[in-house]
């Protein structure tokens, strides 16, 4: 009987254990997504064009949804946007930034300019989206395959 308990406290101390170390491995992933977050407003604008930016802390999103998964990934997104909205001072850009699609950041525009013209500027947010998206995820690969080096484990 007492033996029984005591793999029932090991179980409970190993998934505590590891959900501790999961908690921090996230923390440290979202601070790493708004300093890039932070170091790309720094840079300002690469293209005369409102609205479009790299991306660049996506990268950590997208090695989070492969090394942990969907839920976790969400997660360090939402705390990105947050703080970086809030941090940045612009809480009107956490609107733009959690619609995440393109067409959802239309809609929000419609909603917040009360003007369905903005529709017109869906076409460059679009091809703008996909060069950098397929940008942002050729470095989210070699980062990964830095980390398979490192971990000695495999993402992708």
């Amino acid at each position: 009987m007492k033996t029984k308990k005591k793999d029932k406290m090991n179980k409970a101390e190993k998934a505590n254990k590891m959900d501790i170390k999961k908690m921090t491995a996230l923390a440290m992933f979202s601070v790493i997504a708004l300093t890039i977050f932070t170091a790309e407003s720094m840079i300002g604008p690469i293209v005369p064009i409102p609205g479009i930016k790299l991306g660049l802390a996506n990268i950590v999103t997208l090695l989070v949804l492969v090394l942990y998964g969907p839920k976790e990934a969400v997660f360090v997104l939402i705390v990105r946007i947050l703080l970086g909205s809030m941090f940045g001072g612009q809480m009107i850009s956490f609107f733009y930034s959690l619609s995440a699609h393109n067409i959802g950041q239309i809609l929000a525009a419609i909603v917040i300019t009360h003007s369905i013209s903005v529709v017109a500027y869906l076409p460059v947010l679009m091809l703008s989206a996909m060069i950098t998206g397929f940008f942002t995820g050729l470095a989210a690969q070699v980062c990964s395959k830095r980390l398979q080096k490192i971990l000695r484990v495999r993402f992708f």
